[in-house]
């Protein structure tokens, strides 16, 4: 298939596509006429890419799952450095968890003093 119906397919632009053949994560042969030639291999590498993405990963995080699926596995979390990445990412959320958490208790420390000097007039 051409990029036009690859980006039809996948629910994305060429500008995308393009995007991630610069970056090396989409690697499509020309035909003699120079166009890209995809097949379903390449529309499964852009979903997982699109996935991943949602969840939160940054372009760069999903290069492991891409290479896994390159090389020949059903998924692209079948090779030690997609776990790898998933347990990076999963230890970035947990600081995020624990930063908002300090946050959170800030905030209702600061609530809890402004509505008892409103409700007392306490200063």
């Amino acid at each position: 298939m051409r990029i036009g119906e690859l980006a039809s397919h996948a629910g994305i632009t060429t500008k995308a596509l393009r995007y991630y053949e610069e970056r090396g994560l989409l690697d499509a042969p020309r035909r003699t006429n120079g166009y890209r030639d995809y097949d379903e291999s390449h529309l499964r590498v852009v979903r997982e890419i699109q996935t991943l993405q949602e969840i939160g990963f940054a372009l760069e995080d999903t290069r492991p799952f891409v290479e896994c699926l390159r090389a020949g596995n059903e998924e692209g979390d079948a090779c030690p450095d997609s776990v790898a990445v998933y347990r990076r990412k999963i230890a970035e959320v947990e600081a995020y968890l624990r930063q908002l958490t300090v946050v959170r208790d800030e905030l209702r420390a600061k609530l809890d003093a402004a509505v008892h000097h409103r409700t007392t007039g306490e200063s």
